[in-house]
């Protein structure tokens, strides 16, 4: 990977004292490991984290999280102060992102947090510092 490496250099030159073009060789190849720790399906880690970073889409993700089993959108109307087709519209959002399954029944849908959704929010929890 070609790169202007001139402030890496004065950064190894601050820690080390000196700066050799080996020292900037072998933090570079160091730099170059982190790249194993992409995900290898990045998009999909978007798509989520852009899911929930809606307000909207958030409280109904908490909801059927919380929710012991599936509700539809009459069940989410009271909850969130916005149209049915906004609820419905956000649920697909989720359900596109992984967040959420649906199920047909009759002309009535249920939906249900995924596991990844209630583990994406217990991070959420758990890192916030307020339990």
């Amino acid at each position: 990977m070609a790169t202007d490496s001139t402030r890496l250099r004065r950064l190894l030159a601050a820690e080390l004292g000196d700066c050799r073009d080996a020292d900037v060789a072998a933090r570079i190849d160091e730099l170059e490991g982190l790249a194993e720790a992409t995900p290898v399906d990045r998009e999909r880690d978007l798509a989520a984290l852009s899911a929930l970073s809606d307000g909207t889409r958030h409280d109904i993700a908490r909801y059927l999280a919380a929710a012991d089993g599936e509700l539809c959108v009459c069940e989410l109307s009271p909850l969130v102060d916005v149209s049915d087709s906004a609820i419905s519209h956000a649920l697909s959002d989720l359900h596109d992102a992984g967040l959420v399954t649906r199920r047909k029944e009759g002309t009535w849908r249920h939906y249900d947090a995924t596991e990844r959704a209630e583990r994406l929010l217990d991070a959420l929890d758990d890192t916030r510092g307020d339990r």
